[in-house]
Parts: structure tokens; sequence; C-alpha cells
């Protein structure tokens, strides 16, 4: 194999060979030749090489000699050679490499480039592969990006910067401000990226949190005779929730769009994200509960349930209403979506409503009790793992008005349950039956 062969017949030469000894060789000989025309200074097939030498590492063969290279290549001034470069950097580098240190100042000159497809080479690398030190040094120009105009870059830069966050949590209030003012944006891509960062900031930091429930101060201002008109305060006002049910909102009754539906379902991506925010800032916190309780009726009633994008919408709307200090009302129908999940095809959202309602059992027994005779079905089912959840919500679901025909099924599914089962039935029955019996 002479050392210019194309990307293309190297796959074709390692494929075609007959034993893992030939395959073998055919690596090492192109290996050999990757390396010696790295070794040359004036390499005009650097990218090809190094292209290949990916293939290599994507067959799980050692390629750690082409790390020097994609430093030199990232540097390099032309975008065909950055491209390749930053996507060696990536699957060849991690932050525990010394060689990894030596991309930060090439990523800082690229993040200020003038070709925006060169900026998001550089945001991708540093949001795959950006050590602590490499976030600290650059989140103030990926703050920077985020106020760009250029909605392609912000949606990357805000990715990105849920990186740094998780890297060094005290980076985090950087982006609140930002992150913030992105939930104006109309772009999906922009608003997917935002909720994100906003989810993660809030579930780093409880003041962060705070923030984001009471985001905007309305100054308080009084006339005090000659000192004039003096602001006295600061009136905070919950205004990221009514964005995110805004927004919301406008996916759930918007059109068909070509570009975001799913299914018939618009964004549905977006809709969980959002769901999942709201969550968080709804829990343990009345007024933001409150805020949300309309718009979480609109999603349960309005969205297709007979599709999976639907009921995956519909498992998230779920979990934030039993999450989150919702009305009575909203709670009954929360489960009763969860009842009729139970009647589904797919085992997998079987399982799921009953690791839900398991989980309110105790909280919400009279609605759980309505859906007893679905639960009970259940037992039959040939799944094992949806037996044993089955199994479990009907034992939760003794009581004393019920214990007679309980007792009758659970009794029948004791004498014909999988050997696995029979000592968990049998204990749970006596422990039902001694549990109602102290009433």
């Amino acid at each position: 194999m002479s050392p210019s062969v194309p990307l293309q017949e190297m796959i074709r030469a390692i494929r075609s060979a007959r034993t893992q000894c030939e395959e073998r060789g055919v690596i090492q000989r192109e290996c050999a030749a990757i390396r010696a025309q790295f070794r040359q200074t004036d390499n005009g097939g650097r990218s090809h090489n190094l292209a290949k030498l990916l293939y290599v590492h994507m067959l799980g063969y050692p390629a750690h000699f082409g790390q020097m290279e994609c430093v030199r290549m990232i540097a390099s001034p032309r975008y065909s050679e950055k491209r390749v470069g930053y996507l060696g950097a990536m699957m060849l580098l991690d932050e525990k490499q010394d060689a990894s240190l030596l991309i930060t100042n090439s990523i800082k000159n690229d993040l200020s480039h003038s070709n925006q497809y060169v900026q998001s080479l550089a945001l991708c690398t540093l949001a795959c592969m950006g050590s602590a030190e490499m976030c600290r040094d650059l989140a103030p120009e990926i703050d920077r990006l985020l106020r760009s105009s250029n909605s392609y870059i912000k949606k990357k830069a805000a990715l990105c910067a849920v990186h740094i966050v998780r890297k060094v949590h005290d980076l985090g209030e950087l982006f609140v401000p930002s992150a913030r003012s992105l939930l104006s944006e109309k772009n999906h891509g922009v608003l997917h990226g935002a909720v994100v960062l906003i989810t993660e900031l809030c579930e780093r930091s409880p003041e962060t949190l705070e923030r984001f429930r009471k985001v905007s101060g309305v100054p308080i201002r009084w006339f005090c005779g000659n000192a004039g008109v003096v602001t006295v305060g600061v009136l905070c006002a919950l205004q990221t929730v009514p964005d995110l049910v805004q927004i919301m909102k406008g996916l759930v009754i918007s059109g068909y769009s070509p570009d975001h539906d799913v299914a018939g379902v618009s964004d549905p991506f977006l809709q969980v994200r959002i769901l999942r925010l709201l969550r968080i800032l709804g829990r343990n916190n009345e007024a933001a509960s409150d805020a949300m309780n309309d718009l979480l009726a609109q999603v349960a009633t309005n969205t297709d349930s007979t599709k999976t994008v639907g009921n995956a919408v519909l498992y998230e709307t779920v979990l934030t209403v039993l999450d989150i200090k919702s009305e009575s009302g909203l709670r009954v129908l929360a489960v009763n979506i969860l009842g009729r999940f139970l009647l589904n095809n797919d085992r997998n959202i079987r399982y799921i409503a009953m690791t839900s309602l398991q989980k309110i059992v105790s909280t919400d027994h009279n609605a759980v009790q309505r859906h007893r005779g679905t639960i009970v079905d259940c037992l039959k089912d040939q799944d094992a793992s949806v037996k044993r959840r089955a199994l479990e919500l009907s034992l939760a679901l003794v009581s004393a008005s019920n214990i007679r025909s309980m007792m009758k099924e659970l009794l029948i599914f004791l004498s014909s349950c999988p050997p696995e089962l029979r000592a968990q039935a049998a204990s749970g029955i006596f422990n039902a039956a001694e549990r109602v019996g102290q009433f």
C-alpha cells in the first residue's frame, strides 16, 4: 500500500482483510506511512492523513501520535485543516492530557473569528473536551458570544456554557443575565440551548434558582420633599415562568411547521425541556406553580396520545404536575393520563406509568384507586418487570374497602406467578392484610 492512498481505499483494504492478523498488518503499514508524513515540514496532505488516522482510532487502534498534529492543524488558517484538526482534538485529546492546554489560545482566537463556522468549531471543541482551566480562561468569550446577533452562534454558545457550568460551578453566575435574555429569541435552537442552560444553572445553585423565579426588579420610587424622587426598594416580579409559559403555549397551539413538526407535535424536544425547567421552578413554590397550572392543563388535554412523541410530552407534563404545588383537579387529570398509559400496547409505557403511580399512591390514593382494575389486569402481563411493578402497586392499593376483592386477585396471582415473584407476593399479601387489620 503506498503512503498516499485515499481514505476510501484504505477503508476498502481494511474491510477486505480476511483475518484479524491481516487487518493489523494493513493498519500498521498505514500508520507507519502516516507517522512518516507527519514528520515532514512541508506536507500538503495533513488533513488527509489525520482523517485516515481518526478512522484507525475509531477501529480501536492506538492513534495518540496524532495529537500534536491536531494542535498544528487547529492553528492553521485554512478552514479545511481546522475542521479536521478540531475533530481530531475532540477524539484524541481529553482534559487530562497536557496537549489539550496547547489549543486554548487557538480556541480563543477562533472564538473571535469572522467566519461563523470557525467559531462553531471552537465552541464544539470546548464544549466537548474543555478542562476546568480552559473553561475559566474562555468563559468571558462564551458570555460575549451569548450576546451575539447570530442565532447559529448563540445556540452553540449556550450549550458550551452548559459544559462550563458543569465543570466550574462558580462560573454559573457569569451566564445568568445572558441566559435570561435568550428566552426572548424566536429561533428554536437558541431557545432549546437557553432552557438547557437555565435548567443547569438552577440545579447547581439554590440562589440562582430563586433569581430565575424572581428575575427582574421593578424599582419602587417615592417622592420625598426637597430630595425629589428617591428609590426606596425593588419589587421583584416573577418573569421567567410567564415567559416559558408563553413559549410553550405558542408550541401547543401553533399550526403545522415543517421545520419543527415531529409526528404532528410541534418541536417536542423543546416542549420536554421547557416542562422539565417548569418543574424545577414550580417545586415548593406556590406563585410559580399557580402561573403554570393553566398551561399544564392545556398541554395535558391538547396533546395527541396516539403517537410516541405525544406520550413523551404527556409524561413530562404528568411529572411536572405531580412535582409542583398544582391544583387537585390537575393532579387527578395527571393520574388519569397515567391510567391511559396502562392501556397502551407498549410495555415500556405501561412500566413507567406504574412506576409513577407507585410514587404518588400514598398522596393521591383515591385518584389511583380509580384505575385499580387496569392495574390488577397488568398482573397477567407476560413481561416480568411489568408484572413486578403491577404486584407492588396492587399491594399498595389494598384497603379496608376492597380487601376482599383485592386479596382474591392477589391469591390467584400467587398460585400462578413465576418462582422469582412468589416470595415477594406472599410476604406482600401478609403485610397488606396485617396493615388493613390494624384499622
